[in-house]
C-alpha cells in the first residue's frame, strides 16, 4: 500500500512529466538527454519530497529542478546544445508551418537571459513572481526580460516575413 507521499509523487510525475520534457528539450535540444533531465528531476524531487511544505508550489519547484539539473550538467560539460532537430518536438497543433518554423527560429536566436523566462512563461504559464523565484532575480528584471523577449521575436518575425514577401 502506497503512503499519502507516495501517491502525491506518482501524481506530480503522471501531471508534470509532458510539460517538464517540453520545458528540458527547449534547454537542451536534445530528446534522449532532456528524458534525462527529468528523470533526474524526479529522482531529486523524490529524495527532498516529504521535505516540501507548500504542496501549491511542486510545479515550479520541478521547474526549477530542471533548469538546476541542465545547468548543473553544463558545468560539468557533459551536455551539448544541438540544435540541429528542432522540429522534434510537439508545441502546438500548426496551420501554418512557414510561420511555426519562423517562430520557432527567433525564439532560438534570443539570448538565454531572454529566451528563459519566455518559455517558462509561455511554455510553464508561470506568473513573473514565480519565474523571478526560479531565476533568482526579482520580478521586476523577469517582467523586462519578458517585454524585450516579445519584442525581439517581434522584430525578428516581421523581419522573416518582410524577407520572404521580398523573395516572391
Amino acid at each position: 500500500m502506497m503512503s499519502a507521499n507516495e501517491r502525491a509523487f506518482e501524481a506530480a510525475v503522471r501531471t508534470h512529466s509532458r510539460e517538464l520534457f517540453r520545458y528540458a528539450y527547449w534547454l537542451c535540444r536534445d530528446r534522449g538527454r532532456a528524458e534525462d533531465l527529468v528523470q533526474d528531476a524526479f529522482a531529486r524531487a523524490w529524495s527532498s519530497w516529504a521535505d516540501l511544505r507548500d504542496a501549491g508550489a511542486r510545479r515550479s519547484w520541478l521547474y526549477t529542478i530542471v533548469r538546476n539539473e541542465f545547468l548543473r550538467g553544463l558545468e560539468k560539460k557533459q551536455l551539448d546544445y544541438d540544435d540541429r532537430d528542432v522540429s522534434d518536438i510537439d508545441v502546438a497543433v500548426e496551420s501554418r508551418p512557414d510561420i511555426a518554423i519562423d517562430l520557432r527560429r527567433a525564439l532560438e536566436a534570443l539570448p538565454e537571459s531572454l529566451r528563459e523566462p519566455l518559455l517558462l512563461q509561455v511554455l510553464g504559464g508561470f506568473s513573473g513572481g514565480e519565474i523571478a523565484g526560479m531565476l533568482s532575480t526579482t520580478e521586476g528584471a523577469v517582467m523586462t526580460r519578458l517585454t524585450r523577449a516579445r519584442q525581439a521575436v517581434r522584430r525578428l518575425l516581421e523581419r522573416g516575413l518582410m524577407g520572404q514577401e521580398m523573395a516572391q
